[in-house]
Formats: structure tokens, C-alpha cells, sequence
């Protein structure tokens, strides 16, 4: 799989369930959950792939979208645009001492509110096959 870049990409997890006001009390509704790898802080400085940072297993994106809707928070997290962490990164490769981290990756998002992945690659030269 692709390795996860700051040079593009995308974190999907769906159903990010969030609270929704209404007439007669709050209602959870899902929502999409998006995280752009562009935001990813700390990258890997000194490890560059297709000319941009690497990420690995310690680097988070601070900030998601998609649930802004639901402006109550996750039913888990109560919390809206919470950040996207990588959950698992690869056994082998290490990348600025920490697990790389690649396309299809699993990722918790909005404050572990939503379970998800690396759904769109960040580069499409460099795989880190295990």
C-alpha cells in the first residue's frame, strides 16, 4: 500500500454519529467524517516521499469534517471536527521511529466517534508492502 504523506489524500469513517437539536430533544444522526493527511502534525521532516513529509503512527490530524450538522457532538465523544488518529501502522517499516503508516491504514476519528481508513492515497510511488 501507498505510503500517507502531508502531500495530499484522504481519511474516510462513516457513520460519524452525531447529536442533532430538535423540536423534541436531541436526535443522533450519521454523518460523513473526512481528514486531510495535509494537515498531519508532526510528519517525519527528515524522511521525504515524492518530495513530501512522511507520516507515521505519532503523527494526528488535529482537525476533521463532514459532521459540522450535528452541532451537539459524537454521541460518543460530544465533540464536532475532533482530530483523526492513526490506529495501526505497518510491523517492519519505521518511518522517523515511529510504524509508517499507508492507504488503508485504520484511523479513529472525531475523538474515536468514528472508526475509519486511508481511503485515497497521498502519493502513488512509494508502497510499503508490509
Amino acid at each position: 500500500m501507498f505510503a500517507v504523506t502531508i502531500g495530499g489524500g484522504q481519511l474516510m469513517a462513516t457513520p460519524d454519529v452525531c447529536q442533532m437539536p430538535t423540536p423534541t430533544g436531541p436526535v443522533p444522526v450519521p454523518y460523513p467524517n473526512i481528514a486531510m493527511p495535509t494537515m498531519g502534525t508532526p510528519p517525519a521532516e527528515t524522511v521525504l516521499v515524492s518530495g513530501a513529509p512522511a507520516l507515521n503512527l505519532q503523527s494526528e490530524i488535529p482537525m476533521t469534517n463532514g459532521d459540522q450538522a450535528g452541532p451537539l457532538g459524537g454521541v460518543t465523544s460530544g465533540t464536532i471536527m475532533g482530530p483523526a488518529k492513526f490506529t495501526q501502522g505497518s510491523q517492519k517499516v519505521m518511518i522517523g521511529g515511529s510504524p509508517a503508516v499507508r492507504l488503508t491504514t485504520p484511523t479513529s476519528q472525531n475523538q474515536n466517534n468514528a472508526m475509519g481508513a486511508v481511503l485515497v492515497p497521498s502519493q502513488a510511488v512509494v508502497m510499503i508492502m508490509s
